[in-house]
C-alpha cells in the first residue's frame, strides 16, 4: 500500500469502483481517494468471468457509464468489450493511478473518537496487514463471493469421469470441440453459454428445473447507431440511453400491471421462433410472474437459432444422480455427457464479506436498515453500491456515486464531518432489501440488510424517480443525522452540536 489515509476508501475496481471514482474527482476535486482491489486487474465482473459467449445482459446504453458514451455497435456487448470499456474509463480519468491491485479490505471498523473509519487491509501475496484511515468508506465491491460460485450439492457426484465446470471459473485450456455438453441451470449464464458452445460442440443440452422468461433481442440498436452517425457523440448517446430507459420501464410496469399480457407476450415470441410443434409451455413457461425474476436476453435470437438447428436442446427435468457418463434424471431418461457446466449461480455476499464495526462493536448487516438503498442505518459515513434488479446495474452505481459526492460536499459546506442514517423508533415496518425470487436473493435472505415500507428506508425500482430524489432532493430529512468531530485534548468524543437535520 502506498497510503495509509485518504478522504475516501473505494473498494472494488469493477464498473461500481471505476464510476464512484470519476464522480469523486469530478464532482469533489479536493478530496483524495483509494481503490482497493483484491485481483490484479480492472473489471470485476468482467474480468473474472471468462466463460464461452460472455456478454452483458443489459444493453449498453443503460449499462455504459453516463459519462461515456457507449460507441461499439453492439447494444448487447461481449465480455471482453465491457472489459475494455471499463479500464478504458480507469485510464483517460486518471483513476488507474489510484488502484492498489492484489490488496483485499479484511474489515472496517468506524471509530468515533477521530471520526475515521479504520480499515485493515491485507497484501494477497505477502499476507501483510496494514490500517488505512478515512473519511467515508464506500463499498463497491458487488453482490458476490468472487473466489467460489454456487453449485449445490448432487446426488453422486463424483461417479462422473469427465469435468464438472462452474462458469464462474472456466478453464483456459477446456477443448469442447466435438464434445458432449450438459449445461445444468436456466438463467443469463446458461442462455449464454448453449448457443455459443453449440457453435462447435456436438451438442449441447441445457438441463433446468424449471423454465427461465427468454427474449430475443437485435445485437445492435439501429436507432442508437442511426443517430452516432449523424449526432455529436455524447448527444446521440444521451437520446438512445434515455429511450432505452423509458422504455425499459415502461415494461417492466405493464409486467407489474398485467403480468399475463406480458407473459403471453413473451410467450409468443418463443411459438414463433421455434413453430407450434414446440412444448414452449414446458420449456419456457415459468410458475412466476414477468420480472419477479430477470429475463433473460438473448441476441439476434441465437438460443432459438441453436435448438431450430439442433445442435442445443432444453430438458425440463430434475436431477436424480450423476453417472459414470452422464446424469440420470427422475423421469428415468439418462442424458450422456464428456463435459458437465454447473450454470447454478452464485454466492450472494455482501460488502465483499469484510467485517464491519462501529467502536469496535461488530454490525451484523442483518439488523440493519438500508437507507436510499446505499447507506446502513447506525453507520456513518458509510455507502454501498447495488444496482437494480429490474434495470442495468449501472443506471443505480452513477446515482449512489452522485449522492455520496452531494453528501461530502454538504458536510463540507455545513462544517459537519459526518453522517448517520438512524431508523425511526416506530412506524417503520420491516420489508426484505430485495424484493426478487431469484437463488441467490432467496439463498442469502437471512445474510441481507432490511429496508422499510416507506421512503427514504424503501428503495424504488425506478430511475427516474431515484434520478430525482438522489440527484435533486434534499440531503437532509428526520432520519439522517449530521454531526460535527470536535478533538480536544482531554476528550476525543465528537461533538453533536452540528445543525440538527430538517425535515425535508
Amino acid at each position: 500500500m502506498h497510503t495509509s489515509h485518504v478522504d475516501v476508501l473505494i473498494i472494488g475496481a469493477g464498473i461500481s469502483g471505476i464510476g464512484a471514482a470519476y464522480h469523486l474527482q469530478k464532482h469533489c476535486p479536493g478530496k483524495s481517494y483509494a481503490i482497493i482491489e483484491a485481483r490484479d486487474a480492472i473489471g470485476g465482473t468482467w474480468d473474472l468471468f471468462r466463460y464461452p459467449g460472455i456478454r452483458s445482459d443489459s444493453d449498453m446504453y443503460t449499462f455504459g457509464f453516463n459519462f461515456k458514451p457507449w460507441t461499439s455497435a453492439k447494444a448487447i456487448s461481449p465480455g471482453d468489450e465491457i472489459r475494455d470499456y471499463v479500464t478504458e474509463a480507469a485510464s483517460e480519468n486518471g483513476i488507474d493511478k489510484h488502484i492498489e491491485f492484489g490488496h483485499k479490505v479484511l474489515a472496517t471498523n468506524w471509530c468515533s473518537k477521530t471520526a475515521l473509519w479504520q480499515s485493515q487491509v491485507k497484501d494477497v501475496k505477502t499476507g501483510e496487514v496494514q490500517v488505512v484511515t478515512s473519511k467515508f468508506f464506500f463499498s463497491c465491491g458487488g453482490y458476490y463471493n468472487y473466489d467460489k460460485g454456487y453449485t449445490p450439492e448432487f446426488p453422486n457426484q463424483d461417479a462422473f469421469t469427465g469435468p464438472v465446470i462452474h462458469p464462474q471459473h472456466w478453464p483456459k485450456d477446456l477443448d469442447y470441440a466435438g464434445k458432449k455438453v450438459i449445461v445444468i441451470g436456466s438463467g443469463a449464464t446458461a442462455v449464454t453459454l448453449v448457443p455459443t458452445m453449440a457453435e462447435t460442440a456436438a451438442s449441447v443440452t441445457m438441463l433446468q428445473r424449471s423454465p427461465t422468461y427468454i427474449a430475443s433481442r437485435p445485437a445492435e440498436d439501429a436507432l442508437a447507431n442511426t443517430l452516432r452517425a449523424h449526432l455529436p457523440q455524447k448527444l446521440a448517446y444521451g437520446i438512445s440511453r434515455w429511450k432505452n430507459i423509458l422504455m425499459g420501464m415502461l415494461f417492466f410496469k405493464m409486467a407489474r400491471k398485467n403480468p399475463s399480457k406480458i407473459k403471453n407476450m413473451l410467450l409468443g415470441e418463443v411459438r414463433n421462433q421455434l413453430g407450434p410443434d414446440y412444448d414452449v409451455k414446458k420449456h419456457f413457461s415459468p410458475s412466476y410472474n414477468p420480472w419477479d425474476q430477470r429475463i433473460c436476453l438473448v441476441p439476434d435470437a441465437d438460443m432459438f437459432k441453436a435448438i431450430k438447428k439442433g445442435t442445443a436442446t432444453i430438458v425440463t427435468d430434475h436431477i436424480k444422480a450423476f453417472t459414470a457418463t452422464g446424469i440420470e434424471l427422475v423421469s428415468g431418461e439418462h442424458l450422456t455427457a464428456d463435459i458437465i457446466v454447473t450454470a447454478t449461480g452464485l454466492n450472494a455476499e455482501m460488502f465483499s464479506g469484510l467485517k464491519l464495526s462501529v467502536d469496535d462493536v461488530q454490525v451484523t448487516p442483518s439488523d440493519t436498515f438500508v437507507y436510499k438503498g446505499m447507506m446502513l442505518s447506525g453507520m456513518p459515513n458509510f455507502a454501498f453500491t447495488i444496482g437494480y434488479t429490474n434495470a442495468s446495474w449501472t443506471l443505480k452505481s452513477d446515482l449512489v456515486g452522485e449522492y455520496v459526492c452531494r453528501l461530502i460536499n454538504h458536510m463540507d459546506a455545513t462544517g459537519t464531518d459526518f453522517c448517520t442514517p438512524v431508523v425511526p423508533a416506530t412506524g417503520l415496518t420491516e420489508e426484505p432489501m430485495m424484493d426478487f425470487t431469484s437463488g441467490y436473493v432467496l439463498r442469502s435472505k437471512d445474510q441481507m440488510p432490511r429496508q422499510g415500507d416507506a421512503k427514504p428506508w424503501k428503495l424504488y425500482q425506478n430511475y427516474v424517480l431515484d434520478k430525482m430524489t438522489l440527484g435533486m432532493g434534499s440531503l437532509e430529512d428526520s432520519s439522517m443525522k449530521f454531526a460535527r468531530a470536535r478533538v480536544e485534548d482531554n476528550d476525543q468524543s465528537p461533538t453533536e452540536d452540528a445543525p440538527k437535520a430538517s425535515a425535508a
